[in-house]
């Protein structure tokens, strides 16, 4: 189905790339956010090897968009959408990379947020500033930002509404790595997204599945949730080549098929 806001296209190298492009700005509007949701469940049911969610070399996702919001009841309607949507992208079964150019916030950090990485642009800036507004996060950005920083990181950076640089992002974990240049982000990206999709990407989703519903419950839950998985991971295509190449070849250096 094609898309105006949304377009994804699946590499010879298994990489999905979700392209996100509603000028000027990108913000995230309720039909962009429906698109977004549509294309994240087509991956969460058809998962390709790994993901890469990128907003172009100018401007990754300046945030909602303010001028849909009225009062309670259409924040609640808009915030609904926020979850669904980065809820169904969090879910995605394989490594996920958010390439950050120029501008990632209020929404647009939670979108970044929402993924397993993110890949910034040495001056990118990142933030949540809905307090500017008067207002709050309503995308995740309370919960997601404070269990990847840190309560405290994430309260000042809420409570202040201020725009982090990438290195002092860096800093703090909230950014995994900065690109050479907005020119190098795209390909600095891809090489890194396919390192993941060249590998065993099921036993990765499974991994996946087990530090992130993990860290929502009890050590021990996490701990039989995990034995759990890493039974089902002998049955997959992946771990037969994996054990039968260690054996004969050492490791690092079995094929994997992604199934």
């Amino acid at each position: 189905m094609a898309r105006e806001f949304v377009k994804t296209e699946i590499t010879a190298e298994k990489v999905a790339v979700v392209r996100i492009d509603r000028p000027k700005a990108n913000a995230l509007s309720p039909e962009l956010l429906q698109e977004l949701f549509e294309e994240a469940d087509a991956l969460m049911r058809n998962p390709p090897g790994a993901v890469v969610i990128w907003g172009g070399e100018r401007i990754f996702a300046a945030g909602a968009d303010i001028t849909r919001f009225g009062g309670p009841i259409e924040a609640l309607h808009i915030g609904g959408l926020f979850h669904r949507t980065l809820d169904t992208i969090a879910q995605i079964p394989r490594p996920t990379i958010a390439a950050i150019a120029g501008f990632a916030l209020g929404g647009g950090c939670e979108l970044a947020l929402a993924c397993d990485f993110r890949l910034a642009t040495p001056d990118a800036k990142l933030g949540q500033p809905e307090i500017l507004l008067g207002i709050i996060p309503g995308g995740g950005g309370t919960q997601r930002l404070a269990r990847l920083i840190g309560s405290s990181r994430a309260k000042e950076m809420i409570f202040s509404g201020r725009q982090v640089g990438a290195e002092e992002a860096m800093s703090f974990g909230l950014v995994d790595r900065i690109a050479t240049s907005r020119e190098t982000l795209f390909d600095e990206a891809m090489a890194w997204a396919t390192t993941f999709s060249q590998g065993a990407s099921v036993a990765m989703g499974l991994a996946k599945r087990a530090i992130d519903l993990g860290l929502g419950d009890t050590l021990q839950h996490g701990l039989n949730l995990e034995l759990r998985l890493f039974a089902e991971s002998f049955s997959t295509a992946d771990a037969v080549i994996g054990v039968k190449s260690f054996l004969e070849n050492g490791p690092g250096k079995a094929a994997f098929t992604g199934k």
